[in-house]
């Protein structure tokens, strides 16, 4: 059972060994577990890992947590330190002595007969008091790199780790912030800062879940380095199931529905707190573990970290034989569109943009194909966050999730009102939420895994990087409304409820030309009022009056040219000629492209937008 790689402590351990920054901000998936290696190896929090692995000579390990007491790994290397702190204020005590010996013989007395802060009272009044423990902190990295004569203080280097950073040095503006922050961020501000620090040998290592959560005064600082914890990957869940099982008491062995590898792969997702917690429930309840159970789980994590109101999991109970009509685009999609989002490969389909007129069917159509590759549905409903700072992190979490999934799709509805804009007018905020989910779509190590679906009525409005090729913009597809042979279909399926076989055929050709401009939502809408209908007068069929009457009664909502307006732009924006009109070729297109460009710009004129 080979244990799991973690990318970052290499990359921490590199900047460290190098040199090429003393001051650290891990952030990320901080709050999970992760295994110490050996024989009697278990799995343990992020602190308690580091410790395990950065306990090396040479270095003295300095643990601080909040409302904690200062904490040393080894109890001599404390004792090391009394005897450098000791050394350095006496060292500083006789220096002042011998400045004011040109002086007066009182300031000299006064000095001498001042007490002595004590590194035993240092750490006591550390405990409970952050701000007192990170000025003590950073003097014991000033006694760590004096010297006396030829001889340091401290042969050993120090690393010191720290919980909490976004507690301790929260962001906000400065002039919003209470006195107490202010000086914390002030002494940090100095201590990072300091050239001697910065030239040293000492390292400090804060961990936050996010670097937006951390004062940007902080966060700026150039010397400052970030080092991503990402989630999980399958290797190290396969490997905590493998440790689970042979940990197992007789008895309680681990029941799955198939191999460890197909619970590894489908955990994707879960960080090792929530897959642990999976594991010792089946292992409680003595039954085999389903994948309905994980998913179940998966769904439940994922929520928890982004919020209801920030995604949901959608798991369509219909396929593409359920929808009505779009015969030559359902074609497409089981041809084409189908199995590029099934493929792994080069030839995956990053995203596409689902474009056409309010009421068109596009959600339906694309939860129909949702329901037949029975993937992961993920749908972003809302990633701007009210509060200062909480969209980078709702975004940095959204990030982590993605990349652990394993083949997911990402819905986003109404894409053109989730992203902001990129321009000056827009605020930094949207910018940089647009400019980060952009990069998302088009990372080469999402390509296989992750395919971004974007549905709007306002294909326009959204940002023309995001409709560029390798995007959302590699598949532009419209959706239209029915006509011929599909129109006729969507007759049939309004009428069959309230129609008796025999006379359906006859009945939609006699009400064909009431029904011309409906369009998929309006077709839904009638069925379900003929339905009513029927219900209401207690009949189990409705004639050609009745069916007349009821139409006739119906007045059509005043949206035709925001609707064609819409359609227009779902046309001009297609990036396939064959998922245009029948009567458009590739002699034609250019004249036909004219001809709907001159249409939109009469529609604006109006104030169609």
């Amino acid at each position: 059972m080979t244990s799991p790689e973690y990318a970052f402590r290499k990359e921490a351990a590199q900047i460290i060994n190098s040199g090429q920054s003393r001051s650290l901000v891990l952030t990320g998936n901080i709050s999970d577990l992760f295994f110490c290696g050996g024989e009697s190896g278990d799995y343990v929090p992020l602190m308690n890992y580091l410790v395990e692995q950065w306990s090396v000579q040479g270095t003295i390990l300095v643990l601080y947590e909040l409302n904690a007491p200062i904490r040393f790994v080894r109890e001599e290397d404390e004792a090391k330190l009394r005897q450098a702190w000791d050394g350095l204020h006496e060292d500083a005590q006789q220096h002042a002595i011998d400045l004011a010996l040109a002086r007066t013989r009182k300031q000299v007395e006064a000095l001498r007969s001042k007490p002595r802060t004590s590194f035993d009272a240092c750490m006591k009044r550390a405990e409970g008091n952050p701000t007192f423990a990170l000025e003590f902190l950073r003097q014991l990295c000033m006694c760590s790199r004096t010297q006396i004569g030829e001889s340091p203080l401290l042969w050993e280097d120090l690393l010191i780790l720290m919980e909490g950073g976004d507690v301790l040095l929260p962001e906000g503006e400065i002039s919003h912030l209470g006195d107490v922050d202010r000086q914390r961020i002030s002494v940090c501000l100095d201590w990072f800062s300091d050239p001697g620090f910065i030239n040293g040998t000492d390292t400090v290592i804060l961990l936050s879940e996010s670097l937006s959560l951390l004062n940007n005064r902080i966060a700026r600082l150039p010397q400052l380095l970030q080092v991503a914890v990402g989630a999980p990957d399958e290797r190290a869940r396969l490997h905590l199931i493998h440790w689970a099982q042979s940990r197992a008491k007789e008895g309680q062995e681990l029941l799955l529905w198939d191999s460890a590898e197909a619970l590894a792969q489908m955990s994707a997702g879960l960080s090792i707190h929530a897959l642990l917690q999976v594991l010792r429930f089946a292992e409680y309840s003595r039954k085999p573990l389903s994948p309905g159970d994980v998913i179940d789980k998966v769904e439940q994590f994922i929520q928890s970290q982004l919020g209801e109101d920030v995604v949901e999991f959608k798991r369509p109970g219909h396929g593409l034989e359920d929808v009505v009509g779009f015969t030559r685009l359902k074609s497409f999609m089981q041809a084409e569109f189908i199995p590029r989002i099934q493929s792994r490969g080069k030839g995956a389909l990053p995203g596409a943009a689902i474009g056409g007129a309010i009421g068109s069917g596009k959600s339906f159509l694309l939860e129909a194909i949702a329901g037949e590759l029975g993937m992961v549905v993920l749908v972003l409903k809302n990633i701007r966050s009210k509060w200062f700072g909480g969209t980078d992190v709702l975004f940095e979490r959204l990030k982590r999730i993605i990349y652990a999934l394993d083949k997911t799709m990402v819905f986003i509805d109404e894409a053109d009102t989730q992203f902001g804009g990129v321009g000056e007018n827009a605020h930094a905020t949207e910018r940089r939420l647009t400019g980060k989910i952009q990069a998302m779509m088009s990372d080469p190590a999402l390509r296989g895994k992750t395919t971004w679906l974007l549905i709007t009525a306002r294909i326009h409005l959204l940002s023309p990087d995001i409709r560029r090729p390798g995007r959302a913009g590699s598949l532009i597809i419209p959706i239209l409304d029915p006509v011929g042979e599909d129109r006729e279909a969507f007759l049939n399926w309004v009428l069959s409820p309230v129609c008796s076989e025999e006379k359906l055929q006859a009945t939609a050709r006699d009400l064909a030309a009431l029904l011309e401009g409906y369009y998929a939502a309006a077709y839904a809408e009638l069925r379900a009022n003929l339905q009513a209908q029927l219900e209401l007068r207690d009949q189990e069929s409705l004639s050609l009056e009745d069916i007349r009457e009821i139409l006739e009664d119906y007045i059509p909502p005043a949206v035709e040219d925001t609707r064609r307006y819409q359609e227009l732009q779902a046309l001009i924006n297609c990036t396939r000629l064959q998922l245009l009109p029948e009567e458009v070729s590739r002699e034609n297109l250019a004249e036909q492209k004219a001809s709907w460009l001159q249409e939109l710009q009469q529609l604006e004129a109006r104030g169609i937008r």
